[in-house]
């Protein structure tokens, strides 16, 4: 098949529509000590019918600290292969947003894609997560090192050979700030044989992209892995300014090494180090409903340019990361691993996104000041060490071990204005200067130590006396978390409020698997997870909060059937949510005017209740035909909590970024042709309605984004020689557009709002030696 225009393209995906589910790559999962049928590297997981039967190959991960089949671990997974990124065209964590895996849900914190929040089965952050001492409830782990801060989240993936996504709670091995689930990226480790792949691309809105991955041959006991990339597009939203970014522009790369050492085929140590600098600029928040002035008018749909220019730099994160990897088989049945690392981060934030709001100063007035600039700037270094002692017996398995990790986080704040009115507001300047309304520079600073020292074990009993068929788990962690620190400006004046909290926690595990059939495996399951305390440093007294947990109840069924031609995997769950974590924000001051925004965090009190199902099929009917379906159903019920800044009075907490249905599907062909190979994807997502801040009633809209893939690879360009690929690609394919934030102003600014992305179209070209 030959595709010789975007329209041809477009026509092509438009009919392949009609026969896609919708949409992700996704997986649940169970397991025993045995292995299952034939196993394929996790990165094959879209073409999944290219064993000999053409029936579905399995997935190896390493969930539980060890290589087991995905559909025989006794846990709920989701796992996004190599492939599916690929198809997809992600980028970075940012790109899953699209509810890719019906129940994670990723966002930008609030407009600034510099900072993600994520959230699964309804729990992640209930306010600010760029708070130094404030952590997230889903942990993001890559290659084993847990990452410690929101910031840095969306710098880009680099060689990537799947990512895992565990539902509910991982308290017992992954410990701290799991409650919600863990996602571990795992990239490609060196192969000791040479390989190149070279990528360069060209997209919509003056996108560019260029990769490089090589695998040098192994000299004598040390391969050696190179990655570079690259990749940077304009603005979707124009920005009127003359020399200013435009709003959600990006321009993302980095570098990373790695080198294995295997002195003894036994014995091996992985080093590698990576750098990224990753440039944003803030997404455009728009005026909805209500016209504020003469220049401030309502923009109801998703604007390609902005009403007010305003002065834009780059946000830029920096990070750099040493890992340090051993692994010893001291026997058949022993392993020992430690994994060592350290990571550095500097993040600027500089958000001129809101200025057509005229915030804090609603419409315009006679030669005033306006459009809030708020720059928040976060230093973070952090050290991590794990140690894990891993056991395969005849009836038992085990792992034990131990973690320590520590961090350092320091952050400051301030909000000028750049722009001025004329005395009527048929016009404005920028200001030479950002202008400050009360308060100078920085308007807030604070310090955040952490030292957490977790200790856990889990153990898995076979037993012979029945048959094998049945596997009991059971495991705990204890953590004992130490924060301190200190709020050192509060409104621009030397402070010293301090913080010196710590808390202990023991989260245990209980899972009970049964093999009906070889094709059929059943489990129930309770676990809980721990989110530790800490203090927000928006707050006027860096006042404490405690931590919050869960404790959740669940059963699964995977099953396959058809002679492993199709998969079918579904969970059921509870969870109580306990002393969750919420932010009030204090009503804004006009008089005098200020910019600042304070904030505290409380523990509600009481239980929220939270229930779900998750469902995956996946099907190959034909040779080189793979279906996929993916749907959660997510219901939260949480308490009332007592609003500080409204007399302590109950009121009413919305779940953030939780759509109470989600769905997600794909269809992908392969075609193998004598000098090439033919590709063809296509997905869709969809979710309901969702709350985008937890004191605000009002609903974002549902969506349904669609996107598409078609490659001609395996193109040799000389005999033995390099092959080539040729693809075309498209995010939200039919231009789809809908609000994922959407907040009441009120009476004086109506609603306001935050659009996705309009449809991107790219094409790459890929030389493979």
């Amino acid at each position: 098949m030959t595709v010789k225009s975007s329209r041809q393209l477009y026509s092509f995906l438009m009919a392949g529509s009609a026969l896609c589910g919708i949409a992700a790559t996704s997986a649940q999962a169970q397991t025993t000590p045995q292995a299952a049928h034939q196993t394929a590297p996790a990165d094959d997981a879209s073409l999944a019918a290219s064993d000999a039967g053409g029936g579905l190959t399995d997935i190896v991960v390493t969930a539980q600290k060890r290589e087991t089949n995905l559909q025989r671990t006794p846990i709920s997974i989701s796992v996004v292969s190599a492939a599916d990124l690929e198809n997809r065209h992600v980028i970075s964590l940012e790109s899953l947003a699209d509810g890719s895996i019906p129940t994670l849900r990723i966002a930008p914190m609030f407009s600034r894609s510099s900072a993600l929040t994520v959230g699964m089965r309804g729990i992640g952050t209930l306010g600010d997560s760029n708070q130094p001492s404030r952590d997230q409830g889903v942990g993001v782990y890559i290659d084993g090192v847990f990452m410690g801060r929101a910031q840095g989240l969306g710098s880009a993936l680099y060689d990537v050979e799947r990512i895992e996504v565990l539902k509910g709670p991982q308290g017992t091995l992954f410990g701290r700030n799991t409650e919600g689930g863990a996602i571990s990226i795992v990239t490609k480790r060196p192969s000791g044989e040479f390989g190149m792949r070279a990528t360069v691309g060209a997209s919509s809105f003056n996108g560019r992209e260029a990769s490089v991955h090589l695998d040098l041959p192994r000299t004598g006991n040390i391969s050696v892995k190179l990655d570079g990339l690259i990749t940077t597009r304009d603005g979707t939203v124009d920005n009127p300014a003359p020399g200013q970014h435009d709003f959600n522009a990006y321009n993302k790369r980095g570098l990373h090494a790695a080198v294995l050492w295997e002195p003894m085929t036994n014995l091996s140590a992985l080093y590698s180090f990576d750098v990224s600098r990753d440039e944003t600029t803030p997404y455009y928040l728009q005026l909805l409903s209500k016209n504020t002035g003469p220049l401030l008018v309502a923009q109801p749909d998703r604007a390609r340019v902005a009403n007010i220019g305003v002065p834009q730099p780059w946000a830029i994160g920096d990070t750099q990361g040493h890992l340090l990897t051993l692994d010893w088989k001291v026997s058949p049945e022993i392993e020992l691993k430690s994994i060592s690392s350290a990571r550095n981060l500097s993040q600027s934030q500089n958000d001129n996104g809101s200025s057509n709001l005229g915030v804090f100063i609603p419409g315009y007035s006679n030669n005033s000041n306006f459009s809030r600039f708020s720059l928040a700037d976060v230093w973070q270094s952090q050290y991590s060490e794990e140690l894990q002692v891993i056991g395969t017996l005849p009836q038992v398995n085990f792992v034990i071990g131990g973690f320590y990790y520590h961090e350092r986080v320091n952050d400051n704040a301030w909000t000028p204005y750049t722009n001025k009115w004329n005395a009527d507001g048929t016009g404005y300047t920028i200001l030479p200067t950002p202008v400050q309304s009360q308060y100078p520079f920085p308007d807030r600073a604070s310090e955040a130590k952490t030292d957490s020292v977790g200790v856990f074990g889990q153990t898995t009993w076979t037993p012979a006396m029945l048959n094998d068929i049945a596997h009991l788990t059971v495991g705990g962690r204890y953590t004992h978390d130490k924060k301190t620190g200190s709020l050192d400006k509060v409104n621009g004046l030397d402070s010293n409020f301090l913080l010196n909290a710590s808390w202990d926690h023991f989260d245990p595990m209980v899972n009970l698997a049964i093999d009906v059939t070889p094709d059929v495996h059943l489990y129930g399951k309770w676990s809980t997870g721990y989110k530790a305390g800490g203090a927000n440093s928006r707050s006027q007294t860096f006042r404490a909060f405690n931590p919050e947990s869960v404790s959740t109840f669940e059963i699964g069924a995977k099953t396959e059937f058809l002679d492993h031609h199709a998969r079918f995997n579904i969970a059921a769950y509870t969870s109580a949510y306990k002393d969750m974590q919420v932010d009030f924000i204090a009503p804004v001051v006009t008089v005098p005017a200020t910019t600042r925004t304070t904030i505290e965090t409380m523990n509600a009190n009481g239980n929220g209740r939270i229930k779900g199902i998750e469902a995956d099929l996946t099907v190959t009917p034909v040779n080189g035909l793979t279906l996929t379906g993916s749907y959660a159903y997510t219901d939260v019920r949480l308490p009332l909590a007592a609003n500080p800044f409204q007399g302590n009075a109950l009121v009413t907490v919305y779940p953030v970024y939780t759509p109470k249905n989600a769905a997600s599907g794909a269809i992908d062909y392969v075609l193998t042709m004598p000098d090439s190979t033919l590709r063809l994807h296509l997905d869709g997502n969809y979710s309901s309605s969702q709350y985008a801040m937890a004191s605000d009633p009002t609903k974002s809209d549902s969506s349904f984004i669609v996107n598409g893939r078609v490659s001609l690879g395996d193109i040799h360009m000389a005999h033995g020689g390099p092959s080539m690929e040729l693809s075309v690609w498209a995010r939200n394919l039919f231009n789809e557009a809908h609000l994922f934030v959407k907040a009441n102003g009120g009476s004086s600014l109506g609603y306001y709002g935050i659009y996705n992305e309009p449809r991107t179209v790219g094409v790459q070209a890929s030389v493979k030696f």
